[in-house]
């Protein structure tokens, strides 16, 4: 009984500090009236207040509120989606100006309703903030729109400056914690994206907790390298109700801090590994990091030529 108590009680290092100060309450309102959604609130994202009160960020949910999955870590409702809102983009690319943000996150519901996975809303989406916003770098994170070739083509065409699709879990756990998404489906998708723009950094996120082994971790991060992603981000798995998985494992800091070392030896641009890191957490110093590292690396492996 007491080994069952020290699983499911959460560690001092989790504890998170609420902030509702004017820039999260002003957020929240414009969210609301330009009837916008975010990964943020609907997934119960632990770091909403230090994003929104603090870092003035959000990532952006698409394509409604309601996904056709039911994965069993996610708290995102599930059901019968309502019609598409083609008028969404475009508020999007608003909001994103009204915000005056450098790195924007895009995600969205997986929509196995649409014939195209919702891509072409998501690369209307990526279109509409550039025109409005040209200076910002884009980050999408959709699903794996069912494997269709033709769906991530649109989405890749819209040259988004970042591909992110989330491989979640380790290949054991994938049936058990995933909806219809498969875990090969993911590294296929992620290898076809680079395929298609060679120049776009791809990312993936794992989350832990679930009953994984460290092996199994890391022969995540093989298979990711192996299909050239160049981002990777490591975070707990935490249970946002009762009727999701259970909470195997909190990993401890120092943990993670090692995970991030073994990821960063295996030829990631970055790894961000924490606690209460998520896939689009401090996503903007994701990107400047990776690319600081990645030019690094070419210097010490002599591959930079000089112009």
């Amino acid at each position: 009984m007491a080994k069952k108590e020290e699983h499911v009680r959460k560690p001092e290092w989790l504890k998170i500090k609420l902030n509702t100060n004017e820039s999260y309450t002003n957020l929240k309102k414009m969210m609301r009236e330009k009837k916008l959604h975010t990964v943020c609130e609907e997934a119960r994202c632990p770091n909403i207040h230090e994003c929104w009160a603090v870092r003035k960020t959000a990532t952006f949910m698409i394509l409604g509120d309601i996904c056709t999955r039911a994965c069993r870590f996610c708290a995102v409702k599930t059901g019968l989606p309502t019609e598409l809102d083609l008028q969404e983009p475009e508020r999007v690319a608003d909001s994103v100006s009204d915000m005056g943000l450098k790195h924007v996150v895009i995600t969205a519901v997986a929509r196995d309703d649409l014939k195209d996975g919702g891509a072409e809303v998501f690369a209307e989406t990526v279109r509409a903030i550039r025109r409005k916003n040209p200076f910002c770098t884009i980050e999408v994170l959709p699903s794996d729109m069912l494997g269709n070739e033709n769906s991530l083509k649109t989405l890749m065409d819209a040259r988004p400056n970042i591909m992110n699709h989330n491989i979640e879990t380790v290949r054991r756990l994938s049936p058990r914690v995933r909806a219809r998404a498969t875990y090969d489906r993911t590294l296929e998708f992620l290898r076809r994206a680079k395929e298609m723009h060679d120049d776009i950094p791809t990312k993936s996120s794992l989350m832990i907790g679930l009953g994984e082994t460290k092996e199994e971790i890391i022969e995540t991060m093989d298979d990711l390298r192996a299909n050239n992603v160049n981002i990777m981000t490591i975070g707990q798995y935490l249970q946002p109700t009762k009727k999701h998985l259970k909470v195997q494992k909190y990993y401890h800091p120092d943990e993670f801090a090692e995970l991030r070392e073994i990821a960063m030896s295996k030829g990631f641009s970055h790894c961000e590994a924490g606690p209460l890191v998520r896939s689009s957490y401090h996503a903007d110093e994701q990107v400047n990091q990776a690319q600081v590292n990645e030019e690094a690396r070419k210097v010490q492996d002599g591959t930079t030529v000089n112009s």
